[in-house]
């Protein structure tokens, strides 16, 4: 890979995160042992513990057919899987495995392969029954990037944001096929350029974040985290436009989760998880519900499954990235019932 890209450094990105943590509201401490009910019909519980004392988990993933979930530490890269009826999660790829010593995204695609981005490179391509590494994709040229999320479109193609360049990368399934055939490396290729349509933006903030395939195959979805607008992608003409919102805005909006017309956010900074209503052309959300919870401790990504909403609880601002201190642990996935 580039050598620039290759020597981005943790203390880069903790710059980064720490412009966008200075304008969000100041977060305390809480007793992560206990339930903590953020209304009356809320509910935010430990669902699984993730064994470590630096773990700063940032993405989750579930796969459908076994349902199990993978989580990624963002400090050094190592993959946990939770299966079904265990509390603690296990190693499933250690720390600095083929080279990664940081997992940001995770998407779990309908072949059964784990995609994993790492922020510093691109992303890496994983079979989940023999953990071994199909394929990686770099990030092309030499330039600050910071590959963040990854999707999966119906077609099998995977959407990947770059929270710097503002663009979104595309590796499709025969592009899949031909680096897993051949050397197992290849790059990243750009396919939608936001960088004219997104406003503009304090230097060192991130711009796109999460990022969702409509089930249709019509559509992205993505927001701009400084700026506070969503962003639909006609997959078709590449044409990228900002969705009418309604009850409020995708400000630190980072993981994102769609189902059935229903759109999850997790805020991180602000300690918030958002819950709307999306028309089905994607064009209009409207905010049907809000939970701010110090116990959310910096939510990162989130999941739907059985009907509940897992949610990574970071602790970026313990120890982590966005500043000093002493984590809580074990660091936990958190159930959060009622959004």
């Amino acid at each position: 890979m580039p050598r620039s890209i290759r020597h981005h450094t943790m203390a880069a990105t903790a710059l980064a995160l720490a412009v966008t943590l200075a304008s969000a509201a100041p977060v305390g401490a809480t007793d992560l042992r206990h339930p903590t009910p953020a209304t009356a019909h809320t509910h935010i519980t430990a669902a699984y513990e993730l064994p470590g004392d630096r773990v700063y988990p940032e993405g989750i993933a579930a796969a459908p057919r076994t349902g199990e979930l993978y989580v990624g530490s963002y400090t050094n890269g190592t993959i946990y899987r939770i299966t079904p009826r265990h509390r603690t999660a296990e190693v499933f790829l250690p720390a600095g495995t083929d080279g990664r010593h940081t997992a940001n995204g995770l998407k779990v695609d309908g072949a059964g392969r784990l995609w994993v981005t790492d922020s510093t490179a691109g992303v890496a391509v994983y079979d989940i029954r023999s953990r071994r590494l199909l394929a990686r994709f770099d990030v092309p040229g030499d330039s600050a990037s910071f590959v963040n999320d990854v999707t999966i479109a119906p077609d099998g193609s995977a959407y990947l944001t770059d929270s710097v360049r503002t663009v979104v990368y595309r590796v499709t399934p025969g592009e899949l096929a031909r680096t897993a055939a051949g050397d197992r490396r290849g790059t990243l290729t750009t396919r939608f350029d936001l960088s004219g349509t997104v406003g503009p933006h304090p230097a060192g903030t991130f711009t796109l974040n999460g990022i969702v395939a409509d089930p249709s195959g019509r559509y992205l979805l993505t927001p701009d985290m400084t700026g506070g607008d969503l962003f639909r992608i006609d997959l078709a003409s590449g044409t990228a436009r900002r969705v009418t919102l309604h009850g409020g805005d995708m400000r630190h909006a980072d993981g994102l989760e769609l189902r059935h017309g229903t759109l999850w956010a997790a805020h991180n900074t602000t300690n918030t998880i958002t819950r709307w209503h999306l028309t089905d052309d994607g064009r209009t959300a409207r905010m049907e519900r809000r939970v701010t919870d110090e116990a959310l401790q910096i939510p990162t990504t989130l999941v739907r499954q059985n009907g509940r909403t897992l949610v990574v609880r970071s602790q970026f601002d313990k120890g982590g990235p966005m500043g000093p201190g002493t984590p809580e642990t074990p660091f936990t996935v958190a159930a959060v019932r009622g959004i």
